[in-house]
């Protein structure tokens, strides 16, 4: 998942880079799906800022962690090539949630 692309690249303050999941193809009772059918709301965490400055000053860290899957809003986000690759730069705050296991 993380290659040489993110070394040159870090999300500044409240930014999180996120890679979302392929959308699935099929349902479960067998019926295809066309590709643009919706936008994939689930996403893994490849990169993380160091978190956006409070009120006096101090550091406020960002609320996921790298490797983490998330759940985003429908749209939004700045769309960011990265070795041919598509990722998001999302701000913290819209976030809507992560999965826990």
């Amino acid at each position: 998942m993380a290659s040489q692309a993110f070394k040159k690249f870090v999300p500044l303050f409240d930014r999180v880079l996120v890679e979302r999941l392929a959308a699935d193809t099929m349902t479960k009772g067998g019926i295809m799906l066309p590709e643009k059918s919706g936008k994939v709301q689930q996403a893994t965490v490849v990169a993380v800022g160091s978190g956006s400055k409070g009120k006096n000053g101090e550091t406020l860290p960002v609320s996921v962690k790298v490797g983490e899957k998330i759940l985003l809003p429908e749209y939004g986000g700045t769309k960011v090539v990265l070795e041919e690759k598509e990722y998001y730069l999302f701000r913290d705050g819209d976030i809507l949630g992560k999965y826990v296991e």
